[in-house]
């Protein structure tokens, strides 16, 4: 067999082989995309309180995303159960509130109850603002009380001296 022959034989196993690698990333694409969730709602209402309800909440596996904007499964089963609670069950926004909370803790909400549990995560912007105020207050206490030191004459003139040269 010539080189040449050879060579016509393996365009269409080349042309194969390419041609099967972009079908697989296309598909590998496709999968990546994120899924939209497409509930149905019996008026505008239960809808704009399902949106709003889903802002609200943070994602228990992400990092201080709400689940509206997470892709991750958790996510995706709490805008479920969300639209459960509020289309087929008819709860308030309230009770929608209590039972995530109840299910998940005071991590799913972004505004978490002030009660035992959570002082720390209320009390500590305050706590350290009271320490930065009273570190602050020293600071400039002691600058204050702090004498001028008079330069000798010697002193005085490599100064001079230094500040000519700049």
């Amino acid at each position: 067999m010539s080189v040449l022959a050879s060579r016509r034989m393996a365009w269409p196993a080349l042309l194969g082989t390419v041609l099967g690698m972009v079908l697989l990333l296309c598909a590998d694409l496709a999968g990546a995309a994120s899924q939209v969730d497409v509930y149905h709602f019996d008026n505008e209402e239960q809808q704009r309180r399902y949106k709003a309800l889903i802002e609200e909440f943070r994602c228990p596996k992400c990092l201080n995303t709400n689940i509206a904007g997470s892709d991750a499964p958790i996510a995706q089963d709490l805008r479920r159960t969300v639209h459960r609670l509020v289309v087929t069950d008819g709860l308030s926004d309230q009770e929608v509130r209590n039972f995530l909370q109840e299910r998940y803790g005071d991590f799913v909400l972004y505004k978490p109850p002030f009660n035992t549990r959570t002082v720390v995560i209320w009390l500590m912007p305050v706590a350290l603002a009271v320490l930065g105020g009273i570190v602050l207050f020293f600071l400039l206490s002691r600058a204050r009380q702090q004498r001028a030191v008079a330069l000798d004459a010697a002193e005085q003139s490599r100064l001079q001296a230094i500040l000519k040269e700049d």
